[in-house]
């Protein structure tokens, strides 16, 4: 099972494939060019490490706190995408793990399993 984890909600937009005990990452500038392009940069992501949409099981979508912009147009990519390619996604926060030490992004499957944050549901948080 490959996992894809997404964090527009900060300085940079941030993906990471987990597959098995393999992890990929990548970083781009946050600003509205990357936004506009976000499904690219994820296509392109998937095919450098040699997947396919249909490749993955699950997304993990960091819904803030943080930028407006990034958080909306993370969230509506992968909304789109469920509902074109039917792969779950999880809305998660840090703030939903505040309690656990070293949180990191490689952990975050595990934890929305552990805290029992909810599959396809959107709750953003935006910063005022």
């Amino acid at each position: 099972m490959n996992k894809m984890i997404i964090d527009a909600a900060n300085e940079n937009i941030f993906l990471m494939i987990i597959s098995n005990n393999d992890i990929y990452n990548i970083s781009h500038k946050n600003d509205k060019t990357n936004y506009e392009k976000l499904i690219s940069l994820i296509l392109n992501f998937l095919e450098i490490n040699k997947l396919k949409l249909k490749d993955i099981s699950a997304f993990y979508v960091n819904r803030g706190p943080g930028s407006f912009a990034g958080i909306r147009n993370s969230l509506s990519t992968i909304k789109a995408i469920h509902l074109t390619q039917k792969i779950d996604y999880y809305c998660y926060s840090f703030k939903d793990f505040e309690y656990e030490k070293g949180t990191k992004y490689e952990n975050i499957p595990d934890l929305c399993d552990k805290f029992k944050v909810k599959k396809n549901l959107i709750k953003p948080i935006y910063l005022s």
